[in-house]
């Protein structure tokens, strides 16, 4: 016998005189529950009807009614760490994700991936028989895990999921997404009246169909990561409608009338006061009308992206009750992080373009209020309402106060919890999930994984609190840090330091707040508890060094704007037909000179279809054919479009689009057939590649980019032999200057 896989039977000459054997199958505990995580994306701590909103979310609220609802639950500032801590019951920064997986550095705490060192939920629990299965947002890849061609190993597959639906970046167009089944990109076939939750819903439902038909005697694990309500704001206008007039009254008294609410429910002590304005918030009586007429449609447009998401999260309820699965399964349901006050002052119809080129005119938002929320739209609600949707709490996403880490959680799980609609107290953070479920399991952490030494789980078991209302919370000490915002949680104290961009860290100044007393961090105890502040910032410093937080490091869009530049190839030989290239790695043209060839076999007047794609109407270029021309759009933003077109000859044909940068973000763009110049177009001002969406296609588009030639616009009546393009080198207008650009905004 020459096999190395052990073997406790016999083997004799036939198989009369043998004893067969087989490796035992992984089998799970005894009325093992099947687990289900719902992450909400950007929603604030106040978003949800259960937690004192008047946007509509009925079945969410019925799990919380069904379960229980934890008040003084918190999660890291930004997505990709909180998804890194849920996934695993580590800290963030110990396991490689101390920030978005985008601004990862190379220092151990900020790699981008989860190490293999922290085995996640996934990985251990289909160890014990669980069928795994991933659907929507990942963000736990770093750009170099892009690469069609590249390695795995820290997609969802790799990670110990069977099967994956989704989206690898941290937004997505939810008309027109740019996603991944398994481990390779997919076309989405057009489809009218698409939209990406109802589509992420239907993978959930289907992906546990088909475990349940095919292996009905195992428990299942399902992580449903939705993009609501992180921007672009994209819902059906009947959605919208519902919440017409609701927020004419503006985010100062919706705060107001939240917080009342809140207290009502018994979410926060009776004598919690609202945290003061954020000094960024404009009060809404000294905003003249057309901005509230703006702001409050923007904020109706977000109301509606969250009620058509809690519908669809109904539906999937509505299945695993239909199906008897309801009762044994645990739903976690939480938002990965506080509301986003990216907005701005007064929102944006094209967030992208407000954060990253210019800022968008209240004009132009009103002349285009009913294209908010649609495909023709990128939209983002204004910081104010940000400041609404963490009430009582002050700060956003990216800060290490209350409004960036405090987060709803609800936790239904018929079989195990008895549905009152209790609310929990204690403290707790998003790394104590995976301890929990261990512990409900009675599952033990390998000490060894796939050859891989574990560090222990960072996190507490919650499970206690199931059934003890009023215990003492057994977390001792949390700590947080995002981007130099720096905060330490230490049985009931809390310090905590917001950092400004490129200042000393040491000259930050350190509040202490009493949070068993003061839930909305209003009352700064630094000067009347000096020696208390002393202790929690040396102990923030020994969490620091323990679990990978240093070193400190202000940055954030330079680290991919680096990457990119130093790490993206700038000549590149394009195939029609190839899989798409993910936005992340498309050509770096950021203002720069390049030019692109087209090498094609014209056999009709009538040839059509899209030669080379990249990015979307938003900021995108497009090269395609029809009838007799060859046509390329430069796409500035969805209102600004550079328009250039050549006769088409039969018969060979090199079609050149050249850009020649001529000042900073500024050039001319020249189109050749054959190289006979045939038209030109200059440009004020071009946009930069970084954050786009769409990625690039050849031979077929994925993304609309232009009306007059929608994807996916295979090519017909021509030949295309390939497309190369190139791209100069460094300008001096690069990532420095544009990650300066976006300070400065």
């Amino acid at each position: 016998m020459t096999s190395h896989e052990p073997f406790h039977g016999r083997i004799g000459r036939t198989w009369r005189d043998s004893q067969p054997w087989r490796q035992p199958e992984p089998a799970a505990p005894a009325g093992a529950p099947n687990i289900l995580f719902i992450v909400l994306d950007d929603v604030g701590y106040s978003d949800l009807g259960c937690y004192g909103s008047e946007i509509e979310t009925p079945r969410m609220d019925a799990l919380a009614q069904g379960g229980l609802r934890y008040s003084n639950f918190h999660v890291t500032a930004m997505c990709s760490p909180t998804r890194a801590s849920l996934l695993t019951g580590r800290n963030a920064h110990a396991v490689g994700m101390g920030s978005i997986a985008e601004w990862s550095t190379g220092f151990p705490g900020y790699q981008g991936r989860i190490t293999p060192h922290a085995a996640t939920v996934a990985q251990m629990l289909a160890k014990t028989g669980y069928g795994t299965y991933a659907v929507g947002k990942w963000h736990l890849a770093n750009m170099g895990d892009y690469p069609t061609g590249g390695s795995r190993e820290h997609w969802p597959l790799g990670k110990g999921f069977n099967r994956w639906y989704g989206f690898l970046g941290g937004f997505i167009d939810h008309w027109n997404p740019d996603l991944h089944e398994d481990n390779h990109p997919v076309q989405r076939p057009p489809k009218e009246g698409y939209h990406l939750s109802e589509d992420l819903v239907d993978r959930a439902i289907g992906f546990v169909r088909d475990h349940v038909t095919s292996a009905g005697t195992r428990p299942w694990l399902t992580y449903l990561a939705l993009g609501a309500g992180h921007w672009p704001l994209h819902v059906p206008q009947q959605w919208i409608a519902k919440y017409k007039g609701r927020y004419d009254a503006g985010w100062d008294a919706v705060r107001e009338q939240r917080l009342a609410r809140q207290k009502a429910m018994g979410l926060l002590p009776a004598d919690t006061p609202l945290a003061p304005a954020n000094p960024t918030v404009r009060a809404w009586d000294s905003l003249a009308p057309d901005e509230r007429a703006l702001c409050a449609r923007l904020q109706e447009t977000y109301a509606g992206f969250l009620s058509h998401a809690d519908a669809q999260i109904g539906r999937l309820v509505d299945y695993l009750d239909e199906t008897g699965q309801l009762a044994n399964t645990a739903i976690v349901l939480l938002s990965d992080n506080g509301a986003s006050g990216e907005g701005g002052p007064t929102g944006a119809v094209n967030i992208r373009r407000h954060m990253a080129m210019e800022r968008e005119t209240v004009q132009y938002g009103l002349e285009r209020l009913d294209q908010i929320g649609s495909e023709y739209s990128f939209p983002h609600y204004p910081m104010g309402w940000a400041q609404a949707s963490n009430t009582p709490l002050k700060w956003f996403k990216r800060n290490t106060h209350g409004g960036g880490i405090r987060a709803p959680l609800v936790v239904h799980w018929p079989a195990r919890i008895e549905g009152n609609d209790a609310i929990r107290h204690q403290y707790h953070h998003v790394s104590d999930i995976v301890p929990t479920l261990l512990d409900a399991l009675k599952v033990p952490v390998p000490s060894v994984y796939e050859g891989h030494e574990q560090m222990p789980l960072h996190g507490t078991s919650m499970l206690y609190s199931f059934d003890q209302a009023n215990a003492a919370t057994r977390k001792e000490t949390q700590h947080f840090e995002m981007v130099g915002d720096r905060a330490i949680w230490h049985r009931g104290w809390k310090a905590v330091a917001r950092h400004t961009k490129g200042e000393d860290f040491d000259a930050d100044r350190w509040e202490l707040y009493h949070l068993d007393e003061d839930f909305a961090e209003i009352d700064d105890l630094a000067d009347v508890h000096p020696e208390k502040l002393q202790a929690l910032v040396a102990l923030w410093w020994t969490e620091a060094e323990r679990y990978g937080v240093l070193p400190l490091d202000d940055r954030d869009v330079e680290r991919s704007l680096a990457w990119s530049r130093n790490e993206v190839p700038r000549h590149f030989e394009l195939q029609p037909g190839m899989a798409r290239f993910d936005r992340q790695l498309v050509p770096p043209i950021n203002d720069r000179s390049w030019q692109l060839r087209a090498k094609l076999q014209v056999a009709s007047p009538n040839a059509y279809g899209i030669v080379l794609a990249c990015g979307s109407r938003f900021a995108g270029y497009q090269l395609h054919c029809s009838g007799a021309k060859a046509v390329f759009t430069y796409a500035v933003h969805e209102s600004l479009v550079h328009r250039l077109e050549a006769p088409l000859p039969q018969g060979e044909a090199m079609v050149e689009v050249v850009f020649t940068r001529s000042g900073e973000r500024a050039g001319e763009f020249a189109l050749r057939v054959n190289g006979v110049p045939a038209d030109s177009a200059r440009v004020a001002r071009t946009w930069n590649v970084f954050g786009m969406s769409g990625g690039m296609t050849c031979g077929f588009g994925n993304v609309p980019i232009t009306d007059e030639c929608l994807p996916p616009a295979a090519l017909t009546g021509l030949r295309l032999h390939g497309v190369v393009v190139d791209v100069a080198a460094d300008s001096s207008g690069d990532a420095d200057d544009y990650a300066a650009a976006l300070r400065e905004q």
